[in-house]
């Protein structure tokens, strides 16, 4: 099943594999209940019209994201490449407790086709595509959608004090596009593939897996859980294995199109404001 989440002429509504559910119905409230229990609601739901509209971000304003870092051996040598202190990542990658930050509100987050940002303040920008895994309040994983966690290396390298500015700001995240709902053990070993275009041509490309993951994702929300709730359910981002090189940085007009997936996501870079 898909849920996704559309612009109409009433507000914001939720769709189920492209059929609108009810004008009511609630992300949050789905995710209060067990993952059993989500799918045969949704399953016995009845369906309106067809989905139309533009396509808003899957999440609801008051949802939290999170995300997970240096869960890929290839993000590992790149943020050494990129510190002043490069031995802490290798401590991070090689400890039981992953590392683990906030990310952005729901409200903040940028929906498909919408403009994500570069900071002005920043030299190095790079797009990171993501698996963000989907949370209920019981801490089971029921679905996952693409992201793209934009980050500001050469502020993370300056300082890893730094890194909540150089991850988190106004158009820093985007999901979509939309949540497939799914077993956990059916996120293991999916494609990610990102591709940057820059006046049409290829700027930069790559793809990976999930199965290259050091940590699992139960792994991961079992430590976002361990002493924090999550009611209404949570976003979790779980970190990027396609690391573009020192000598590549986003520019304004560039197209990000990342893949997880079935699930898809393309934004525009927009310049700072000025």
């Amino acid at each position: 099943m898909l849920l996704t989440r559309h612009q109409t002429k009433q507000g914001a509504r939720w769709a189920v594999d492209g059929f609108f559910l009810w004008r009511d119905f609630t992300l949050g409230g789905l995710l209060e209940l067990r993952r059993d229990a989500m799918l045969q609601t949704l399953t016995t739901l009845p369906r309106a019209d067809a989905a139309t509209g533009e396509l808003l971000a899957p999440i609801e304003p008051l949802h939290e994201v999170w995300a997970a870092g240096v869960t890929y051996l290839r993000s590992r040598d790149a943020r050494r490449a990129e510190s002043q202190v490069a031995d802490v990542y290798d401590r991070v990658y090689d400890a039981a407790r992953p590392e683990l930050f906030f990310k952005a509100l729901g409200s903040r987050v940028v929906a498909p086709e919408m403009p994500i940002r570069i900071r002005a303040d920043s030299r190095w920008n790079v797009p990171e595509p993501e698996l963000v895994i989907v949370v209920n309040r019981h801490r089971e994983i029921v679905g996952y959608c693409a992201g793209n966690d934009v980050s500001s290396r050469d502020i993370e390298g300056e300082n890893p004090l730094y890194l909540p500015q150089a991850k988190v700001y106004n158009g820093s995240c985007a999901l979509g596009h939309g949540i497939l709902l799914c077993e956990s053990d059916q996120i293991g070993d999916l494609t990610i593939r990102l591709q940057v275009r820059r006046k049409n041509q290829v700027a930069f490309e790559g793809e990976a897996t999930t199965a290259q993951m050091k940590r699992t994702p139960p792994e991961l929300v079992g430590y976002l859980t361990r002493e924090l709730n999550f009611p209404n359910g949570v976003f979790l981002m779980t970190g990027t294995c396609i690391v573009p090189g020192e000598e590549f940085t986003l520019q304004p007009d560039d197209i990000v199109h990342i893949e997880v997936g079935a699930s898809t996501i393309s934004n525009r870079v927009a310049g700072s404001p000025g």
